[in-house]
């Protein structure tokens, strides 16, 4: 099994969460700017025609694509992360979802906005998501107490708003110590060559 990544992309959820699951894979890495795989792999779009990660690759050739499936898959495959019943399953889809579509597309379109103009709006958009999701984390996981791979998400897009030094509620300092205090993220984050960031200065 193979997980083509970018180093800390927003496939750092998918590779915490298989280390969750206890899942090993091979880590292929992309570049970013010439979307290579690196060592000479050569073109990632011969392997994922999409150019973008995640990407999965099974030992018989099969390849699943999109951080809500990966991530909706990683669950499934232990007990530790596995929802308890079929509405815990939808809850999770339900916030993957969210986080996907409510603040992973909108980091992508500020990253690579054409201009300035629309950044101020988006920077709103992604806080306003940011203080919804600090009204519900009134446990020590988004979903309760347990780890779920919807907070390997979240986890990479507050990883996202720090580097973007975009404000958010301070909820969520204590809630990304007990993320990285996690042994899947310190040995992700060392494998993908990257620091936590948990101790940096919370809003």
């Amino acid at each position: 099994m193979k997980l083509y990544y970018f180093a800390d992309g927003c496939s750092l959820a998918t590779h915490i969460s298989l280390r969750e699951a206890d899942i090993e894979a091979e880590l292929e890495e992309i570049d970013v700017e010439t979307r290579e795989v690196a060592n000479g792999g050569g073109p990632y779009r011969a392997v994922n025609p999409k150019g973008y990660v995640p990407a999965l690759v099974f030992d018989d050739g099969a390849m699943l694509t999109e951080n809500v499936a990966l991530l909706d898959w990683a669950a499934q495959q232990a007990d530790a992360l596995k929802p308890h019943d079929d509405m815990d399953r939808t809850r999770l889809i339900e916030m993957l979802a969210f986080i996907s579509t409510e603040i992973h597309k909108q980091f992508i379109f500020l990253f690579f906005a054409p201009s300035e103009d629309g950044k101020p709006f988006l920077r709103q958009n992604i806080a306003d998501r940011f203080n919804h999701l600090a009204l519900l984390l009134t446990h020590d996981f988004l979903l309760g107490d347990r780890f779920s791979t919807a907070d390997a998400f979240l986890y990479v897009m507050l990883r996202w708003a720090r580097m973007s030094e975009l404000e958010v509620p301070a909820a969520f300092a204590p809630y990304m110590r007990r993320i990285e205090d996690r042994p899947s993220v310190r040995a992700a984050l060392a494998a993908e060559r990257i620091q936590p960031r948990a101790s940096e200065a919370a809003a």
